[in-house]
């Protein structure tokens, strides 16, 4: 029986080497190792081997299998990487592309877009817009921000390391850090730009966009954030629009909020949106945690603070009904040429 399994596996190598095509190698699987294969038969003859022999053969045939499978799998990607090239040789023009046009021109993408619209909102109210360093060391980025190295909190704001004490930001408060360091009250202030989390699925990514804004004056209070962020939501969605703050919880502010919108699709009625709610949650903020003032040589018993951040993204998908983050990040242009004004 080993002389014939010997021969048989002879007979297949054979086979596969002359196999230029998958569906033919798939066909010389099927020949040997299939339910009706020549391995098999060979296994249902070990009732005539004598019974002392039968483990020696047993062995020597599962021997076999393995040999041949792993040939198999060899073959088999030899030849899809093959045909593939074969395929993008012949496949070259992508014809879902549009003829080209060289007098059509393109359009803003949809984050750009919304970006721009909240950034022309904020400077028509006298905000300063200012840009910072997307990689960031672990005092800006979370310890001026009353996030010690040790606090649970960071757990929220995983991120990617460089080194131990130079990482890539997870949101734009360091640049809100640095402005307050250098510049005395009054200040009102807008950080747009890109931040980075471990964060990947239908909603979120590692990399994402921002703005953050902040005010620092005598006399703010929660009431001058929630009229900003009606200002925000009725100018960016609809008039209609109503804002709800929930408590919450962030290291850097106190107290907190998670802010919520009535929803842009049903306009608070309950859709599959807004999971029936009604409300849309778009944002976290807050009053600006005295700790974090002091940091900043600000006197907190003086001045108050409220500062608040948003993704483009999170505002992106809600206003044009976005139903995957991922989508805007992909570059197909059939998505991207909804957006062109």
């Amino acid at each position: 029986m080993k002389e014939n399994i010997a021969k048989l596996i002879e007979n297949c190598k054979k086979e596969i080497e002359q196999s230029d095509a998958s569906a033919k190698l798939r066909d010389v699987k099927v020949k040997y190792l299939g339910k009706s294969g020549e391995l098999t038969a060979i296994l249902r003859g070990m009732k005539d081997v004598a019974p002392e022999d039968r483990p020696a053969i047993g062995v020597f045939v599962n021997e076999a299998r393995n040999l041949l499978e792993a040939e198999f799998d060899k073959a088999e990607k030899i030849l899809s990487k093959k045909e593939l090239n074969q395929r993008l040789e012949k496949e070259f023009i992508d014809i879902s592309l549009d003829k080209f046009d060289p007098a059509a021109l393109g359009g803003l993408h949809p984050i750009t877009k919304i970006q721009n619209e909240v950034l022309d909102l904020f400077i028509n109210l006298g905000f300063e817009v200012l840009e910072g360093p997307e990689i960031e060391t672990d005092y800006y980025n979370f310890q001026a921000l009353n996030i010690p190295s040790d606090h649970p909190a960071r757990d929220m704001q995983d991120t990617f390391y460089i080194t131990q004490n130079i990482l890539l930001r997870t949101h734009t408060s360091p640049n809100q850090v640095r402005t307050m360091e250098c510049k005395k009250p009054p200040i009102k202030m807008l950080c747009p730009g890109r931040v980075y989390r471990s964060d990947s699925d239908a909603s979120h990514t590692p990399i994402f966009h921002q703005v953050e804004g902040l005010v620092v004056d005598e006399g703010i209070t929660l009431s001058d954030l929630k009229g900003t962020l009606e200002y925000l939501a009725k100018n960016i969605f609809d008039k209609k629009t109503q804002v709800r703050l929930r408590p919450s919880y962030f290291p850097f502010t106190e107290p907190s909020v998670e802010v919520d919108l009535t929803c842009s699709n049903c306009g608070g009625k309950g859709c599959n949106v807004c999971k029936g709610t009604g409300w849309v949650e778009i944002l976290g903020a807050g009053m600006v945690h005295p700790f974090v003032l002091e940091n900043c040589g600000i006197d907190s018993r003086k001045y108050s603070a409220y500062a608040f951040g948003v993704g483009m993204e999170r505002m992106a998908m809600i206003k044009y009904g976005i139903p995957d983050i991922r989508l805007c990040y992909e570059n197909d242009i059939r998505f991207l040429k909804q957006f062109k004004d």
